[in-house]
């Protein structure tokens, strides 16, 4: 798996990106689409949440063979984001409690997803079939 180290801040998503497509060279476009979003979900909101305003960082390492496989490794607030109630899309925007779309929709596009606790850091690992 290759890896990159990055601090956990908003600006730094745009080379998190640039890491990820590279890894993802010719990959199909509407795959490259799908994680594209998955990791901009996934990166803002460790940005945002794990650390609560202190620094940290974020290493997100990619595997690329039959399935695509990111993981991403946090030592911030313990959070399981797949223990999250879904949000109720039946109801309307105004109708809906803010929050939870985003984990949502990567649970969607993803084939999947999985979250451990491990030696006091968050591990979310995606996988994404390439067909």
């Amino acid at each position: 798996m290759n890896e990159i180290i990055i601090g956990a801040k908003p600006e730094n998503l745009e080379m998190v990106q640039g890491f990820i497509n590279e890894q993802l060279g010719a990959c199909p476009p509407k795959i490259k689409n799908q994680i594209n979003l998955a990791v901009d979900e996934i990166f803002s909101n460790i940005s945002r949440y794990a650390y609560c305003h202190d620094n940290g960082t974020v290493t997100i390492r990619i595997a690329v063979e039959k399935d695509i496989t990111i993981e991403f490794e946090d030592s911030g607030v313990a959070y399981d984001p797949l223990s999250a109630e879904e949000p109720d899309i039946t109801l309307s925007a105004e109708e809906r409690s803010i929050g939870g779309l985003g984990i949502f929709m990567v649970k969607k596009i993803m084939d999947s997803m999985d979250y451990r606790r491990e030696d006091n850091k968050n591990i979310l690992t995606i996988k994404k079939t390439i067909a």
